[in-house]
């Protein structure tokens, strides 16, 4: 039996497990910014309807487009 392959295999058991561990904390700080994020979006005030008021009445009415 060849005991440096066993290492390896130890080894690579090993990174196996502390890249799960590197990848559960990464899910969980994405998930902590998500709620986050979310509490800031929800400070925000929806924006406000633009006036049309005192425009012509003839604009927005024609797409002018060229080939």
């Amino acid at each position: 039996m060849d005991i440096s392959s066993a290492s390896s295999v130890n080894a690579l058991s090993g990174q196996a497990v502390g890249d799960a561990v590197g990848t559960s904390i990464q899910k969980k700080a994405m998930d902590m910014d998500k709620q986050n994020m979310a509490a800031v979006l929800a400070t925000v005030p929806p924006p406000a309807k633009p006036s049309t008021s005192n425009l012509p009445p003839n604009l927005g009415r024609n797409v002018n487009t060229t080939a």
